[in-house]
């Protein structure tokens, strides 16, 4: 697997002069990316949103960044092929690692429903040292289509929509995620809570002092 080459030869990376551990030291805490993935109607975003309301309210410098939300501006010119889908997360790899670089829990929600692609975004994270953590957002397609929040299920099943995530297009699920999540069990905060923790079991976050959270 190897990343695309820059188009031009003319061009050097600009090393910064600071360290993620200086940058740990304001902060409080490190910068990672967790990677959210499951088929549509998984929990994925409504997770993601009670994560990044988790941390900010516990002083941490949190972002969230959301598969529809980026198909409206960055990745606005592409569509749901296999090749506009690798694209897609190659570019909010990209981006992920950035944030991730600059100190913040960055909290990525997408299908990205192809193993190759999920591991090439590890792959631009570990070639850089920055944390990376996949979570499976593991909820059986019955209960997807049960819960069909944006009636996608419904026009993929009438045949208005083609090549739909877990209908007509496969879903390739995480072999060895750092998180399981099991949604049909877990409210979605019972579930921000365990990403919390494993944030803290992965050294990314600080354990509280006893007597003010579980994390301990």
């Amino acid at each position: 697997m190897s990343d695309p080459m820059p188009k031009s030869d003319n061009i050097t990376w600009h090393h910064s002069a600071i360290t993620p551990d200086d940058r740990a030291k304001v902060l409080g805490h490190r910068g990672c990316t967790l990677w959210l993935t499951g088929l549509s109607g998984s929990g994925k975003s409504t997770i993601a949103v009670a994560l990044e309301h988790a941390l900010i309210n516990r002083g941490c410098l949190a972002y969230r960044l959301d598969g529809d939300n980026i198909r409206h501006g960055l990745n606005s010119n592409l569509g749901f092929s296999a090749d506009d889908r690798k694209e897609n997360i190659r570019r909010i790899g990209e981006v992920a690692k950035l944030f991730a670089d600059s100190g913040v829990i960055t909290i990525s929600s997408f299908i990205s429903p192809y193993q190759s692609d999920r591991d090439q975004v590890r792959a631009i994270h570990e070639q850089s040292n920055l944390p990376f953590l996949e979570v499976f957002i593991n909820t059986p397609l019955e209960i997807c289509e049960s819960r069909d929040p944006k009636g996608l299920y419904k026009k993929a099943r009438a045949g208005e929509i083609k090549g739909f995530t877990g209908i007509d297009d496969p879903y390739e699920a995480p072999t060895n995620p750092e998180i399981d999540l099991k949604t049909d069990e877990l409210s979605p905060d019972q579930a921000a809570d365990q990403l919390i923790h494993a944030l803290v079991t992965h050294r990314i976050l600080q354990p509280r002092t006893q007597g003010k959270d579980s994390d301990s």
